[in-house]
């Protein structure tokens, strides 16, 4: 009997040894995953990158001493996926994903995209795995960013710029796509078929300052069958202006005015009045 005790006492220890190692712990990290989704044009920009804290710590020239590769946040690199070619800072950087490392001194930091993306931390970084390699001015920030920050300002539909910010210190680049070709080649595709783009197109070649015949022509098609749309009547007018019929686009803006009182409203009253405004 003692025996068959002692084996069953013995089992249940080793049953919650077991439980106890296979228990998984659940803790939050130290520094946070921010996963960031950019639309510039008719392509998107992806970020994934570790956010540390400042936590009274001197950062720059302290915990990230100058002059050294650092990983840029904390654990992984960031990661950055371009949808297409895109130019950073003059440079051509083909559609692909890439890691990003930087070399930050007191006035300037050197941006590095390598081709490698996965790594932890700089310990095996290798200078013959970058892609790309450029320098940008460093500035000092009044207020304190408390939480290592990368995100996309001064957003077109053909450029933004990614700024890296943290303790009191931002740097930025600039990333531009051109994406004319591919936007006019749809453009020409979409006016064959039965249900034509014209507002959209007008918009497109008013707003890149294209041709603007051609917009003319697109945003009155437009308008036939949108005889009661202030907003197109807006759009009309300052397209008809930019082409040099000044008449015509005072017309499509005293429409939109009576059009957008008759549906109370008020925003394309004042567009429409703006735009009339500058037509005369």
């Amino acid at each position: 009997m003692k025996k068959i005790i002692l084996s069953i006492a013995t089992a249940g220890l080793l049953f919650l040894g077991t439980e106890t190692t296979s228990a998984q712990v659940k803790l939050p990290q130290a520094s946070s995953t921010q996963s960031v989704t950019q639309g510039l044009g008719i392509k998107t920009i992806s970020l994934i990158y570790q956010r540390p804290n400042v936590n009274g710590r001197t950062i720059f020239g302290g915990l990230i001493p100058y002059n050294e590769v650092w990983r840029t946040g904390a654990n992984n690199i960031p990661s950055i996926t371009f949808q297409e070619e895109v130019t950073i800072e003059g440079n051509k950087v083909p559609a692909g994903t890439y890691g990003i490392f930087t070399i930050p001194t007191a006035t300037n930091w050197t941006i590095i995209l390598s081709k490698n993306v996965n790594q932890w931390g700089a310990y095996q970084y290798k200078q013959e795995e970058d892609f790309l390699r450029f320098t940008v001015p460093s500035h000092k920030l009044n207020d304190k960013v408390e939480t290592f920050t990368m995100q996309f300002e001064d957003v077109t539909t053909k450029s933004t710029k990614l700024t890296l910010a943290w303790d009191k210190t931002k740097v930025g680049f600039t990333i531009v796509a051109d994406q004319s070709k591919e936007i006019s080649a749809s453009i020409e595709q979409a006016m064959t078929t039965d249900k034509k783009p014209y507002f959209q197109a007008a918009q497109y070649y008013y707003n890149n300052n294209l041709d603007s015949k051609k917009a003319a022509e697109w945003i009155k098609a437009a308008d036939e069958g949108n005889t009661k749309a202030a907003h197109i009547k807006y759009w009309k007018a300052r397209i008809l202006t930019k082409a040099g019929d000044k008449a015509g686009a005072q017309k499509a803006a005293q429409e939109g005015i009576a059009m957008a009182k008759e549906a109370n409203n008020a925003e394309y009253v004042k567009l429409n009045t703006e735009a009339l405004n500058a037509a005369k």
